[in-house]
């Protein structure tokens, strides 16, 4: 064997640390390397995460936006400064109102927003073709938001900028607009010339011929056939492309159910399940200091039951005792407890006001208060406010505001100016007796918390108990031009597929407008605008056809093209408010 030598031993020794070293070197690089890997993992986890947080901030600002914008109201305030020596959302750099800003904690961060308003807005719109909503008329603000998202350790994450359009829309430039399945299943042949949209699901059917020239739109599911029961009316439901009438395809027996596929052949002419749009709740009719129809009403009359007197009120609910005194000099309105409603099995407590004479008597006396006149054009014309206070006001009940003598929407006191329009509200069951608004029509509307029509036949002592077969309920030939709200019965009970086939039909359309004679070979006419944003919440009485509550007219019904034009629309009109996204920024 041979000996290694010391230089020998000494050169692999140097070797081995050698080895060692670059082994070590080798370690640490990996260590490093590693480390790295791990920090950039951990970063752009911190920052994916700040992203998606400081994106919920944008989401859940611009939702404070579409509130804001709920009734009448609009965003209001000063933005934080750009400029300011302290960045935006910083102390003493928060700004003021609807456009300050605004903190959230969310995935542990903290997320600071503040809104800016477009110097250009509002402005006039006409709303471009193909987008939902076409051709409408509406008021358009422009809005950034500002979103920065801060770690739990103070470091900025995320900085988000999105640019979107607020638009407000009035609900009587549709045809038909539901907050809740809309069933349109007609007896005969239909024309419908203007815009539909529900929130919930829409159903379309006919057994004569169905024609649709404005733009259909659903939150929901579209449906060819009926609700309650799954069946289908075979005749042909045509709607426009909006140049050509299409026929929509045909369902043979069973109800069809639609894919948005099914509509390629329109062009964007209708859309399914688009995202809901934000409309005003019921409670906006609520004889309520707060509530618009009744801050902003000129007048506010009340059957006040406790004390057995009709009053006229003030803003804040309380009563105007010289205007009380004048109103009840004027004959225009009186208590009346002769009417019986067969849908409710009950006679109903009613304040009846003759509308010709309420005019006359609003031009002779001071009762809208401050010399306002009935020319007045404020929110567009004048708002009347009826209501009745009683121990059930809040309830299911027996009361109810009627209205007659409403053909000529003037007074006829020798000089008295013309109204602008006029909008009639009442929290209560509301009945319209007779022909309304048919001479020199003006921009009107009815909002109740549910909507009755009476013919020009009817007479409370002579027919209001008598049953359908003594020929005494008898209607005749009755108009009606005024765009109106009120609420409907829910066929099934619920909204969407869970009320399907379960009886208890709503009546459709056509039956937003409850009746209660025979109209048997009568012609029934609407023209205006068909909205219901809920149920009643003050009668319950269910839906019937050919008892002892009526019997179906002819139904002329129709949209009133005049209120195309924004100017022409009633006062006070309600309206939704939709957000389109225009523009989204990550600043780095």
């Amino acid at each position: 064997m041979l000996e290694r030598t010391g230089n020998e031993r000494g050169v692999a020794l140097i070797s081995v640390m050698m080895l060692l070293a670059l082994l070590m070197s080798l370690l640490v690089g990996f260590y490093a390397l590693t480390r790295i890997e791990s920090s950039t993992t951990k970063s752009s986890m911190n920052s994916f995460r700040g992203f998606y947080a400081a994106e919920a901030g944008l989401n859940l600002r611009a939702g404070l936006v579409r509130i804001a914008f709920q009734g009448f109201g609009q965003p209001t305030g000063t933005s934080p400064d750009p400029d300011a020596a302290k960045a935006p959302c910083e102390p003493g750099n928060l700004g003021t109102g609807d456009l300050a800003c605004v903190s959230y904690d969310l995935q542990n961060r903290t997320i600071d927003t503040y809104l800016e308003e477009s110097e250009f807005s509002p402005s006039a719109i006409v709303i471009p073709r193909g987008e939902i909503f076409q051709n409408l008329s509406a008021s358009e603000f422009e809005y950034a938001v500002f979103s920065r998202a801060t770690s739990p350790h103070g470091v900025p994450e995320a900085l988000l900028e999105m640019h979107f359009l607020s638009r407000l829309v009035s609900l009587f430039q549709f045809a038909a607009f539901y907050d809740k399945d809309l069933e349109i299943l007609h007896n005969g042949s239909m024309t419908l010339a203007g815009p539909m949209h529900t929130n919930g699901d829409l159903y379309l059917g006919t057994d004569g011929l169905m024609s649709v020239t404005g733009q259909i739109t659903t939150s929901g599911d579209m449906y060819r056939g009926r609700k309650d029961s799954n069946t289908c009316l075979t005749g042909p439901v045509r709607v426009a492309d909006p140049d050509n009438l299409i026929d929509l395809p045909d369902c043979s027996g069973d109800r069809l159910l639609y894919g948005q596929g099914d509509f390629d052949a329109w062009q964007g002419m209708i859309q399914t399940g688009i995202d809901p749009v934000t409309v005003q709740m019921p409670e906006a009719i609520d004889p309520a200091p707060g509530q618009i129809f009744w801050d902003q009403a000129d007048a506010r009359i009340v059957l006040d039951l406790d004390l057995g007197e009709i009053q006229v009120r003030d803003a804040s609910g309380g009563k105007s005792v010289g205007a009380s005194n004048l109103l009840s000099t004027c004959g225009a309105v009186g208590l009346s407890g002769s009417f019986f409603n067969n849908r409710e099995g009950k006679t109903i407590t009613m304040l009846d006001v003759d509308l010709g004479s309420l005019l006359d008597c609003l031009q002779s006396n001071n009762i809208m208060g401050g010399g306002k006149r009935l020319d007045d054009d404020t929110d567009g014309g004048l708002v009347v406010f009826l209501s009745v206070d009683g121990t059930d006001s809040d309830d299911i009940n027996n009361y109810g505001v009627r209205v007659s003598n409403g053909a000529e929407l003037a007074s006829s006191v020798s000089g008295a100016p013309p109204i602008n329009g006029l909008t009639i509200v009442s929290d209560q069951a509301m009945y319209v007796q007779g022909d309304y608004n048919t001479v020199e029509k003006k921009p009107a509307s009815l909002l109740a918390d549910s909507f009755n029509l009476l013919s020009n036949a009817w007479n409370d002592d002579t027919v209001s108990e008598k049953p359908l077969s003594s020929n005494l309920r008898n209607a005749s030939n009755t108009s009606i031009n005024a765009a109106l709200m009120a609420g409907t019965d829910t066929t099934g009970g619920t909204d969407g597929v869970a009320g399907q086939d379960l009886a208890g039909y709503n009546g459709g359309l056509e039956s937003l407008a409850r009746l209660h004679e025979d109209w048997n070979g009568q012609l029934l006419t609407m023209r205006g605008s068909f909205v219901s944003l809920d149920e009643p919440r003050h009668v319950q009485g269910a839906w019937s056809v050919g008892g002892s509550q009526f019997r179906p007219p002819t139904v002329s019904l129709s949209f009133d093209a005049s209120f195309r034009d924004p100017t022409a629309l009633p006062p006070l009109s309600p309206r939704l408010v939709y957000l389109r996204q225009e523009l989204f920024v990550r600043q780095f």
